[in-house]
């Protein structure tokens, strides 16, 4: 099967690789439908985090069960699913409190690579929800949202206490952000404002739910914030970088007893005790918990309440995901969905 491959900085191409096959009673091997690059890629794609090897790329999916182990019940060949990122057994004490992303046994759900035409999926029990039914094509590169970003963009909102009455900065507008901001209106955010200067973004912003657009950043950014909240700050805040400057401007707009959700993979990040203790913010985050959302995330994608496919600005063939990467890379596109 075909397969996207980093091998160093900058180099992705897309190779033959063995197909994937049920090595565990509790795996599943499914038919990718769609898959994606994600804003993560980029890290190693720029040379900011290590590559030991080739890699097989991708961790995003939704797509069709062709085969399952014995030990799975939950999913059946012939199904259309979706999957988090992390492969966790969702019954564990961690994943019943909520925590999937942390499961005692948690694994990469996709071990051979998500950018290819098919993979294996470990803990599919626990890892996979299936749809009501077939989807119609439009709706797939929405499911394939709910996969990491449109998850990743809710769990930061819920993370940030975001609900009903409240004002949410939103600090980043790659697609965990726009799907950050989709997420504040969903739960039901007063004031929304979106922190972009990219008008692409900014566009997409305001069609999920933006009140405000800053166009600033860093000490600017925040003092704008204050601006528009009485010079208190927001209530909650999402960072969706994972820079030492985003998470300052992210704590830095919070209003004393505010919360910032952080899902941003972060890379050298340090803080500042002594202000953050003084600060009064509560900090939550880490790599979301998708699988807690997907139920609720799938029913609202099939009901048409929420189109988080949006952020999928350009759709490319897998062969050329090289082309994705460069795009992503240089801001030419939001997010890249691959046709496998």
């Amino acid at each position: 099967m075909r397969v996207a491959v980093m091998t160093a900085p900058g180099a992705v191409h897309v190779e033959d690789r063995p197909e994937p096959r049920v090595v565990e009673p509790t795996d599943a091997v499914i038919r990718l439908a769609a898959t994606c690059i994600c804003g993560s890629d980029l890290w190693p794609y720029r040379g900011i985090e290590t590559i030991d090897g080739p890699r097989p790329m991708g961790h995003e999916y939704a797509g069709i069960v062709e085969e399952i182990g014995p030990a799975v019940t939950t999913v059946r060949p012939g199904q259309f699913v979706v999957g988090s990122f992390f492969a966790s057994d969702n019954t564990c004490e961690i994943c019943r409190s909520g925590y999937q992303s942390s499961c005692i046994q948690r694994e990469a759900a996709a071990p051979g690579g998500a950018q290819a035409e098919r993979m294996r999926v470990p803990l599919a029990d626990g890892t996979l929800v299936a749809t009501p039914g077939m989807p119609d094509d439009d709706l797939i590169p929405s499911l394939l949202a709910a996969s990491d970003v449109l998850g990743t963009g809710w769990f930061a909102a819920v993370a940030a206490a975001v609900g009903p009455g409240k004002t949410v900065a939103v600090v980043g507008d790659g697609a965990v952000g726009l799907l950050g901001v989709l997420a504040a209106k969903e739960l039901g955010a007063e004031r929304i404002i979106a922190m972009s200067r990219h008008e692409s973004r900014q566009k997409l912003a305001l069609e999920y739910g933006a009140t405000d657009i800053v166009t600033t950043r860093g000490d600017a950014g925040v003092a704008e914030v204050k601006d528009l909240t009485g010079g208190l700050g927001a209530h909650s805040v999402i960072e969706a970088v994972g820079t030492q400057e985003s998470m300052l401007q992210a704590i830095a707009a919070t209003r004393p007893g505010g919360h910032v959700g952080y899902v941003g993979v972060t890379h050298n990040v340090t803080l500042p005790g002594m202000d953050l203790f003084f600060s009064h913010v509560h900090l939550h985050g880490g790599p979301a918990p998708v699988r807690r959302f997907l139920p609720d995330l799938i029913d609202r994608i099939w009901t048409r309440r929420i189109d988080p496919g949006k952020v999928f600005d350009l759709h490319l063939p897998l062969d050329e995901a090289a082309a994705g990467y460069r795009a992503m890379d240089q801001r030419d596109a939001i997010k890249v969905l691959l046709h496998p």
